[in-house]
């Protein structure tokens, strides 16, 4: 399996992929706030969502740094889907453990992505599947949900958070079958399989030669 290359000349330790990586550990700091004491003290919550919310503003700036800044990386490009996705795992489970979140919403989006992320290492030898602007979209309204719901501030609230997170379940619905087709696309059109295609060929060709030359 090729494993993800970085650009000529551009590192992966870069202020970019650190913000991602920023990400990823605030998700442990965002659970154990979420969870003390079961969720019933609010100033907690409020210091959950202040960790939510950097976390989920860092998503918001890595990427438009990586691509103004030149610093876009392979690993940047699978790390970040990846940041998103533990984020967004953590709230939707943390949340379903204190009964403010339906269990088959949680398998739902999960399962998603689960197999987003299966897809993207099973064609990563014919290239990186970057999160597309409907994959950014669920992300954002996954963020605004459950940012919504840890905010201790009563039912109108968590009623909109509701509504938020059924918006986003739709939408994660329709871009993980868009991840599916590009999945299958990129393995139909890329480097390797164009190059194994003309190999194929060749010896096809050679094999026609050689028994018409009998």
């Amino acid at each position: 399996m090729r494993s993800p290359q970085t650009p000529a000349g551009v590192s992966n330790w870069n202020l970019a992929n650190g913000l991602t990586g920023l990400r990823l550990l605030l998700v442990p700091v965002f659970w154990v706030l979420l969870m003390h004491q079961d969720g019933t003290r609010p100033w907690w919550r409020v210091a959950a969502f202040v960790v939510f919310a950097l976390a989920a503003i860092t998503d918001r700036y890595d990427g438009e740094l990586a691509r103004r800044r030149g610093l876009v990386t392979d690993v940047g490009k699978i790390a970040d889907p990846i940041a998103d996705k533990a984020l967004v795992a953590a709230g939707l489970v943390g949340l379903f453990v204190l009964g403010e979140v339906a269990w088959w919403v949680t398998v739902l989006i999960l399962g998603r992505e689960l197999a987003v992320t299966l897809l993207r290492l099973m064609v990563i030898r014919h290239g990186v599947m970057a999160a597309s602007r409907g994959g950014k979209a669920k992300t954002l309204l996954q963020a605004i949900a459950i940012g919504l719901y840890v905010l201790p501030l009563g039912e109108v609230l968590h009623d909109v958070a509701g509504v938020v997170l059924a918006v986003a379940v739709v939408v994660a619905l329709v871009t993980g079958a868009d991840y599916g087709l590009r999945a299958a696309r990129l393995r139909r059109t890329s480097d390797l399989t164009v190059a194994r295609r003309a190999a194929r060929d060749r010896r096809r060709a050679d094999r026609e030669r050689v028994q018409s030359e009998r």
